[in-house]
């Protein structure tokens, strides 16, 4: 067992060192708009309390987006950066385009700017590919937002690999790289290592920004073996297939394989699922794991604090394939 804390990696090709796992901040959108409401509405001292966390602890950057609860979830990080003084912490963002074209991209910088109470965006982001503009003119709206310095990456979000390679080459023509594509991607969900995006990813060397992670909290094995908590869950999660008994059976096999791997290194299933995602395509993979409690927080640090062992990760890909496949 390896007690190292993982290194830092490289946002993409930029010269910004990011944490192998960052916060994902869905879950601060107080309950507000559409996509706000997947998640109970919390208080910002417990919001300022997990984001002390992991910023102590050693994530240093932190996922929102002007979709979470139409700007809440940014004015929440906003504030609870600010109030910790954490001036080097990195934020991520990202414009939402449906219905829109990329001269909104500009026009409405100001309001993220503000949203976020002053604090910088480092890696602005498409958050979908749907648009009524192409990935090319959104990607020139993106460099001029980074000639003008109002940002300081650029990157997309649920693009295909197509797209991808597009948005970087538009870019590119301007003087300047795509950083990142986030993804949906974990042990349950490697949908990426067969459409191209993985690899795309890596021939541009644009980080893969990897959300849910833990599939919802499935990669915990709360829910295997507490099954009475699905009872609990709210919002669009309690209609979703993965949590219903015949998916639940299917993926029991690697939850105990994670199990016993978590009793081997002292750590819980979730941790060495994420620990398998952040390490094993090298530097290309990082995660934004999200924490509506103090103790996911913590529980998201300790990820940073072993390293599986080679033979342990190929166990658990061998594993994920089989349950996954069909």
């Amino acid at each position: 067992m390896d007690n190292q804390a993982l290194p830092f990696r490289k946002l993409g090709n930029s010269d910004v060192s990011i944490s192998a796992l960052g916060l994902g901040c869905w879950q601060f959108s107080k309950g507000n708009g559409m996509v706000g409401k997947f998640w109970p509405s919390m208080k910002q001292e417990d919001i300022n309390e997990i984001i002390k966390i992991c910023y102590e602890g050693g994530i240093n950057w932190f996922d929102t987006a002007e979709a979470y609860g139409k700007g809440q979830s940014e004015e929440a990080l906003g504030d609870a950066l600010n109030e910790l003084g954490a001036e080097d912490a990195l934020v991520a963002t990202k414009w939402w385009p449906l219905l829109r074209t990329a001269k909104n991209i500009p026009r409405t910088i100001d309001q993220r700017l503000q949203a976020l109470k002053g604090r910088k965006i480092d890696l602005y982001q498409v958050h979908q590919p749907y648009s009524f503009s192409s990935a090319e003119k959104e990607m020139n709206a993106m460099a001029d937002l980074l000639e003008e310095g109002k940002i300081g990456h650029a990157g997309v979000s649920n693009f295909n690999a197509a797209s991808m390679r597009k948005a970087h080459e538009a870019l590119q023509k301007r003087g300047f790289q795509l950083s990142s594509n986030q993804v949906k991607y974990s042990l349950l969900d490697r949908r990426i290592e067969e459409n191209g995006i993985l690899e795309a990813a890596r021939e541009i060397g644009a980080t893969i920004i990897a959300y849910s992670p833990l599939e919802q909290g499935i990669l915990s094995g709360k829910f295997h073996r507490q099954p009475e908590l699905l009872k609990n869950l709210s919002g669009p999660r309690k209609h979703f297939s993965q949590f219903k008994g015949k998916a639940l059976a299917k993926s029991l096999p690697l939850i105990d394989l994670l199990e016993k791997l978590g009793e081997e290194y002292g750590v819980k299933p979730g941790q060495v699922a994420l620990n398998w995602l952040i390490r094993y395509h090298g530097d290309t993979v990082v995660a934004i794991p999200g924490a509506s409690k103090l103790r996911h927080a913590k529980e998201n640090i300790g990820t940073l604090r072993f390293s599986l062992s080679d033979a342990h990760m190929e166990e658990i890909d061998a594993m994920s394939k089989k349950v996954t496949k069909g």
